[in-house]
């Protein structure tokens, strides 16, 4: 399994660029969340998107790198949502074209391993319902779902989704 290294999206002009291939390696993803146009998608959204994200209290946006240190995901994460108190995984993005190689998987573990460590007894997200690949990855991990309602920032229908971390 390779190792990873987790830190906060710095925004510079490189990195964003990377994290727009991230995002144009997904082009299911991006259809399926209705954001970006996988034939193009403009970087200075991108960041515009992601400064909103890490500038809300109580949020996060990290990147995800091999040991060659080539960016292989993106990570937002909520410490406490506002309407349960539990930590949330707002998304998580693994580079497409090394899909099906378990740093998905990894990923996860990671964010799960960080909340235990802080005494957290669970975590959340929501994945969109017009991704039965998500669903099945995140079911596969052990995640149930506990809810089935419209996202708080675009209103698309989403299974809420819970792991019991204790």
């Amino acid at each position: 399994m390779p190792t990873l290294s987790l830190a906060p999206l710095g925004f510079s002009p490189q990195e964003i660029a990377e994290v727009v291939d991230l995002y144009a390696t997904n082009p299911e993803y991006c259809r399926a969340a209705g954001e970006y146009d996988p034939e193009h998608i403009p970087a200075d959204r991108v960041e515009a998107d992601l400064r909103e994200e890490a500038d809300t209290e109580g949020c996060e946006v990290l990147i995800a790198r091999d040991e060659d240190g080539r960016l292989v995901g993106l990570l937002c994460l909520l410490d406490r949502h506002p309407a349960d108190d539990q930590p949330w995984i707002g998304l998580l993005l693994v580079h497409g074209d090394i899909h099906r190689q378990g740093i998905g998987r990894l990923l996860a573990g990671l964010v799960e391993e960080r909340f235990r460590g802080e005494g957290r007894d669970g975590i959340r997200l929501a994945v969109l319902e017009n991704t039965p690949t998500s669903l099945a990855f995140w079911s596969a991990l052990g995640w149930q779902e506990i809810d089935r309602r419209a996202d708080n920032q675009h209103g698309r229908p989403c299974i809420v989704m819970h792991k019991q971390l204790a």
